[in-house]
């Protein structure tokens, strides 16, 4: 028994150590100078859909490349899009020629015509009126006969409504096209604008672009593929910002604040230190993270803090380990400038 006793008290005074040793490296250590914390490198990644529908054309980004914001990624097939396209222009450019002819009026040469057809109609209404009278007067002398007195009448009758259908039809050229028909066009070029308006998008939406800069994780579907808004096409993994997720526990948390510097190293660059500052601190606690195996430490609460970091080499990588040293003796002041990493190598 004594020798078991023996064998056990160092394990459990070894077991000790390491439980207390993790919950520092979850928590921090602190002297009251200066807080170390231990996290890990965290950015966002973003899965990139084409706002299209159809077989993929091209891919052109592969897995682990540097992309920048508004780089061409991919392309649909869009030989059908175009057409629609140009069909649509071509309805803008119809419906605007009978606008330009509707708003410009009747031609002069059409004017001056009506006015001849009028003129031609007084002559006609004038003829048939002295017809008409000529055979009345021998009618009534029994040197015509009655019918044919009628007939003239009738003729310079009808000549006469010729007349005033000729003037109608001049008054109307001379004054144009009506205002609702002017209107009605405009409405249907308006209509026709909007149909090529919306073939456009549609094109446009036949590419995608990269959102940001980053860089690509996973390039998902390949060319021949069918790509629709529900399928991405690539995961982009976001560059800038990039930061530690890193936890501090409540008796350390007044002593942190939004914009305090600090400067984070890796396992991986032994001796190198990157700038950073915090950006972010949790407004709720949180249990402290299932990586802490010990029931004592699962009960305890902790809070989020984001300190985000240069990586202007691209060193950092997503999950990495990363070790925060941060001086408690700072003054209140954020990193100046539109971008604090100006100036890091």
């Amino acid at each position: 028994m004594k020798k078991v006793l023996r064998l056990l008290i160092p394990l459990l005074i070894l077991a000790a150590a390491v439980g207390f040793w993790r919950a520092q490296s979850h928590n921090g250590e602190s002297d009251g100078v200066n807080l170390n914390l231990y996290g890990n490198v965290d950015m966002r990644e973003v899965g990139l859909a084409i706002n299209g529908v159809g077989r993929i054309a091209d891919m052109l980004a592969r897995e682990g490349e540097l992309v920048s914001k508004g780089q061409l990624l991919a392309r649909l097939d869009s030989d059908r899009l175009q057409a629609l396209v140009a069909r649509a222009a071509a309805q803008v450019e119809m419906q605007q020629a009978v606008v330009a002819r509707l708003e410009a009026g009747n031609r002069p040469e059409d004017i001056r015509r009506a006015g001849a057809d009028l003129a031609a109609a007084r002559a006609q209404a004038k003829d048939a009126a002295r017809t008409a009278a000529r055979l009345q007067s021998l009618s009534s002398r029994d040197l015509a006969s009655r019918e044919l007195a009628d007939n003239a009448a009738t003729a310079a009758a009808a000549a006469h409504e010729r007349v005033k259908a000729g003037s109608e039809i001049l008054q109307l050229a001379e004054l144009g096209p009506r205002s609702e028909d002017i209107d009605a066009a405009r409405a249907q070029l308006k209509e026709a604008q909007a149909q090529l308006a919306l073939a456009n998008k549609e094109l446009a939406e036949a590419a995608l672009y990269a959102p940001s800069d980053g860089m690509i994780r996973n390039r998902i579907l390949e060319p021949g593929d069918m790509a629709s808004p529900q399928r991405p096409l690539y995961t982009l993994a976001i560059t800038n910002p990039l930061w530690v997720r890193a936890y501090v526990s409540e008796t350390d948390l007044g002593r942190v604040r939004p914009g305090m510097t600090a400067e984070v190293s890796t396992d991986s660059f032994p001796g190198k230190e990157y700038r950073g500052w915090i950006g972010y601190i949790s407004p709720s606690a949180e249990f402290t993270p299932q990586s802490v195996q010990t029931e004592e430490m699962r009960t305890q609460l902790v809070y989020q803090v984001r300190i985000y970091v240069c990586n202007p080499q691209g060193e950092l990588r997503l999950g990495m380990p990363a070790s925060v040293h941060i001086s408690l003796k700072q003054a209140q002041t954020a990193p100046g400038g539109n971008d604090p990493c100006h100036g890091q190598e």
